[in-house]
Formats: structure tokens, sequence, C-alpha cells
């Protein structure tokens, strides 16, 4: 008996698949709706709005029942590399304070935020924005989100010039192409910040082997763009800064003995992004995918988009992104189809040194004469907060010397190209408006990172900046208590699973699982070459000391010289993590004395009385500071007095 074979069902596509086929790319219906007099977009148009760099928000601590929503925007830049010359930073900090909330947040993938823009002055915002060489196009939306680069201006290492080169050179090969954008914000009128090379031009409108959408306004992405966001980053062997292995793309520059430009290794199909009991969805490691030379480097970007845009899912938004199809094909399935858009096979994969996690706070020689002054920004956000006035102090010093920034995959920012003669000037600015050297922070706060999660993000289910200042405080007198003052690790927060602080490679991370509890992730590697594992489905905040003393206990007792955390929780594994969990005496830990002082490099630690620091958290909360940052203004307030008297 012969049977007919069954034909795969055709899956539908999503419902964002019909939006973006029925936006005339990317125009309708949010031209229309921009021009209505209400507060807030619908649903279809917030879809196209992403790709235009911005979502729409509504401030949860407002909602009132029976109410209408606090509808508000937020704004996102592209800045490739993160690049910011000061024109553009002094508008966006005239902005924050004209249009926004009064503060700029500094993003993971090197881009600003602006928070707060009510939807009447969004074309006011973005036509500033792109008149003071600045974008927003593509921040956000299926497609190429900005793409990032190590962020040291360094004049005499070549590879790194070649790194931010070829950012913005694959930020441009995949910018959108439609006139939308302009027609929308700008009406009509089309402002260049700067041209882009020959090579890219040429490189979009190649095609011989399929990538290209021929008679498209969309040449590369086509009427549908991708089927889900695309995270791109360049960076040079040794530096990661920027999280390669979290990318859906890396491209490493290759230099010859001289420092020119050879090609590019490149790694593909990482990603965070996840959602709590789908285990289906999980964070997954970039691959190494082989070496193309500098010659080949746009149609081999060009090839492995062109393959996850033709077979990425369009079905399940879950399942949409790039790690998920390499996930299911395998690594060799989807190089030999990314061949087949490239027309030449890739080449070996080239050796590559150990990578290390750089941050680059503090001065330091840029290698052509001037230097470079890496800043410390607690969670991102640039505001005036009582004695600490960030934001005062970046535009007094940008205003004064006009000195362009790059902005840090660790929420941080760089001045760059500054004369040796203005640094002891610019440190005082600093030193005036309470802005911490890089030798006075904390490092469980230097190499920290939190999401912005409530009140403003509609995915966030618990809070993340606004509590990750108490929550470092919180293991700071734990790590004491248990005998390891001055131990330091990578410790990332978020609202919700998507991951945007990238937590899933911290060695500590939590990952909010509902209000006022955490997953708890352990064990990635200090230099972000290793993902961390599930240790608690759901943790309260009220139960951080007690599910973290035995484990700082354990890792005190039985670590290995030099290890860190993440590296003695890996090893150890999670089953005797628990183990020795479950078998923990507090009262083995002795803690006779009330008050215990530790000092070391010049740092002091006092314990004080349980109720007054719960008092103090509560303030330093409401005024956006830590708890350290208030006892030591009032400590020297106090002082200042008695010495007054």
């Amino acid at each position: 008996m012969v049977t007919t074979p069954t034909q795969p069902a055709v899956r539908k596509p999503s419902k964002v698949e019909g939006i973006k086929e029925r936006s005339h790319f990317l125009r309708e219906p949010l031209a229309t709706e921009l021009a209505l007099d209400t507060n807030h977009f619908s649903e279809d148009a917030v879809q196209i709005l992403k790709f235009h760099g911005s979502y729409q928000q509504d401030n949860r601590d407002n909602r009132v029942r029976g109410q209408e929503k606090d509808y508000s925007m937020m704004l996102r830049t592209r800045s490739p590399g993160g690049f910011i010359p000061p024109e553009l930073y002094l508008t966006l900090d005239r902005l924050a304070d004209t249009y926004g909330n009064g503060t700029l947040r500094a993003t993971t993938r090197q881009g600003f935020q602006l928070h707060g823009v009510l939807k009447k002055n969004l074309k006011a915002t973005i036509a500033a924005i792109v008149k003071s060489m600045g974008s927003t196009l593509g921040a956000c939306g299926d497609l190429n989100r900005n793409v990032m680069a190590p962020p040291a201006p360094y004049r005499d290492r070549p590879a790194y010039i070649y790194a931010q080169d070829y950012a913005n050179r694959i930020a441009d090969l995949l910018t959108p192409q439609t006139g939308a954008y302009y027609e929308i914000w700008l009406d009509g009128e089309k402002f260049v910040t700067g041209e882009e090379h020959p090579e890219v031009i040429a490189a979009r409108q190649r095609n011989g082997t399929g990538t290209i959408i021929h008679n498209s306004e969309e040449p590369i992405y086509g009427a549908h763009y991708m089927p889900r966001k695309f995270k791109a980053c360049v960076t040079v062997p040794g530096d990661n800064s920027v999280d390669l292995y979290s990318q859906d793309l890396t491209l490493v520059v290759m230099t010859d003995a001289q420092g020119a430009l050879e090609g590019f290794n490149i790694l593909a199909g990482g990603g965070l992004g996840r959602t709590h009991g789908k285990s289906e969805t999980f964070p997954r490691l970039a691959d190494p995918i082989g070496y193309v030379d500098k010659a080949d480097v746009y149609d081999a970007v060009k090839a492995i988009v062109a393959t996850q845009r033709d077979y990425g899912d369009r079905s399940d938004r879950r399942h949409a992104r790039l790690k998920y199809l390499i996930e299911d094909w395998g690594v060799e399935r989807f190089r030999s189809q990314a061949e087949h858009y490239l027309g030449k096979p890739f080449q070996p994969f080239k050796p590559l040194p150990e990578w290390q996690y750089l941050d680059f706070l503090g001065w330091h020689d840029q290698g052509d004469g001037k230097r470079f002054l890496g800043i410390n920004i607690h969670t991102g956000r640039i505001k005036d907060a009582g004695d600490f006035r960030l934001k005062t102090a970046l535009k007094q010093i940008i205003e004064t010397y006009r000195l362009p920034m790059l902005i840090t995959p660790s929420q941080n920012v760089l001045l760059y190209d500054i004369d040796p003669a203005n640094e002891v000037e610019i440190q005082q600015i600093l030193a005036r408006h309470g802005i911490r050297r890089e030798t006075e922070i904390d490092r469980l706060e230097r190499y920290s990172m939190a999401c912005p999660a409530l009140p403003t993000c509609g995915l966030a289910n618990a809070e993340s900046e606004r509590v990750i200042g108490p929550i470092l405080e919180r293991l700071r007198t734990l790590l004491v208590k248990v005998g390891l003052p001055d131990e330091s690790l990578i410790f990332r927060m978020t609202g919700c699973p998507n991951g945007c602080a990238r937590p899933y490679l911290a060695e500590v991370g939590l990952v909010g699982n509902g209000p006022d509890q955490y997953q708890v992730w352990l064990g990635a590697a200090p230099n972000q070459t290793r993902l961390s594992q599930v240790y608690l489905e759901k943790m309260p905040i009220s139960e951080l000391e007690t599910t973290f003393e035995p484990l700082f206990v354990y890792f005190k007792q039985s670590r290995k010289p030099a290890e860190s955390f993440g590296d003695f929780c890996d090893r150890v594994g999670l089953e005797a993590l628990h183990h020795f969990a479950a078998t923990y005496d507090p009262a083995s830990l002795q803690t006779n004395s009330t008050e215990k002082v530790a000092k070391k490099d010049g740092r002091h630690r006092v314990t004080i009385h349980p109720e007054i620091y719960a008092q103090l958290q509560q303030l330093a909360q409401t005024q956006g500071v830590s708890v350290s940052q208030l006892v030591h203004g009032a400590i020297a307030n106090y002082l200042e007095q008695v010495a007054q008297s």
C-alpha cells in the first residue's frame, strides 16, 4: 500500500509580521497616529515606533484603577561603538530636562536613553537629536541594533582603531534604507551626519548569491525586516569589554605583526533573552563560524544576516532569534547555508589569546600625547542627586573643553582627546560635584550592572535599578561578616528574564521572578566566556543574606588560590553548593563583636545598628544614591560643623 507523504504544516506568521508588512516600510500607522491629539499610540503603531528607536511605556508607580495609564516614551540613540560628539551630548542633556525626566541613562549597548518623553514632544526630541549629529533609527525593533566596539580610544593600537571604524561601517551597512524616518520626524529633510564608506555603499547593492532583495526599498531587510532583533559587535583579540559571546554576530579584528588589517574571525549565535517557565527558551553563547579576509567582511555579514532573515522563525517570536536557528540546525548546517550566501567557504577560525573583561575607568594615555578618562556611572543613570551631581559635572566639562565621549558596554562613559594640561582641572570639577575616582568605588559596585526595570519597563516583574544600591551594600556587609572584606565579583541584576543587563554572564545574577523575588544564577566566568546556571528559581529578596552566607562561607573555606567566586561555583557544581547550604550551621560563623572595622588599601568599614541602617537604606533609595554615599556626605558635613564650632 502506497501512502502520500504528509506535508509539513505551514506555520502562521506572528501578528508582528503582518504589522511590518502593512507598515509601508515603517511608515504606518505611526505617521497617522503621530498627528492625532492623543497621549499614546496603538499597539500596531508601537511595534513600528520601535524601529524608529522608541518604546512606549507607562509609569506603573502612577497607575490608578479606572484611570488612563501615565504614558510616555523612552528614546534610545543609535551610537555605533558608543561615540557621542560633544554637540550631541549637550543636546541630550538639554532634552532630558526639557522633555524627559531630567536624567540620561547609558545602556549596556553603548547608547543613551531618554525617559519620560511625552507623545506630543516626541517629534521635536528626535529632530533635535538628528540635527545634533545623532540618530535613533534602528536602536530598537526587528533589525540590527547598535553595533558595539571596545570603547578605548587608543591611537597607537591599530586594532582598536579598526574596531571602531568597522563598527561604524557595519552599522551603516545594516541601517534601514527606508525614507520613513526622515519623512516622519524631519518632514522629509534628510540630515547626513557622516558619509558612508564607498565599500559599504557598494556592498549594500552587491548580490550574486541571494543576499539582496531587488527592487525593494530595503535591499537587505525586505518588507518584513528580521524575525527579531539582531545584535552585533566588533572587538579586538583579548578584549571582552563587549560581552562578545552574547551577540548574534561578533567580528574580531585580526592584524599582522605590523598592525595592518588582514581580516576578521567571526562568531555567531549568542543571545541571552529567555522566558520563565519556558525551557525551550534559554541563554546561549556564540559559536566560532570561521575567518574571512577583510575584502569579504561585508559579504560575510550579509550572508549571516540573510540566513537569519530567510530561515529564522517568524511564527514564534520567543523562538525567533538567531541563537535558536543555530541551536536547531547545528553549527555545520548554519555555516553551510551562510557559505552559500557568501559564495565561498569560510576560512578556519584563527587562534586567539585569552579574553579579559576591561572597563577602562580612570586616566589613560591615548598614545598620541592626549589622555582619556573613564568615569563610573552607578547603574548607568546620569543625574544630580544630593551631593553627587554627575549630570552637572559632565555638562560643565563638555561645555568647557568640547570633549567627545564614548559610552562603555558597562554603562560608564569615557571622555577623550583631553589635553594633559587640563587633567587636574577636570578632576577638580568632578571632585567638587562629588564624583569618586575609580579607586574609591567599591568593586562590587564597579563591576555591577542593572536594567531600569520598574516603574517604566513593561516587561519587569521585580525591581532592579532602584534597589541594586542597597543590595550591593547588603552583599558587601555579608562578605565582611564571613571574612572576605575585599572580595569582588561580577554582579548583574534584571527585573525580568530578558537579560538586558546580561545577568547570565555574571558570577552572580539576580533575575526578577515576581514581586520582590529573584531567580539566582551562579557560576559564570569573570571574563564572561561561560554562562551561569540556575541555583534557585525564586529567592525572596528578604532572604538574600540567608541564601548567600553559606555560599560565601563555602567559597572561603574551599576556594583554590586566587580562584574567583564564579570559577569556584562552576568547579564544585550546583549539587555541592546546595548540599553545603542545606547542612550549613550559621552558629559556626563566629561574630562576637557587635562592631567590626575592616581596613585595607585606605578603605574603612563600620558596622552600625540594624534599625539605623534600615532608615539609611530607605533614605538612600529615595535620594537615588547608595548608603555609602549618603553616610559619607552626612559624616563629612558633621565633621565640618564640629570643626567650625
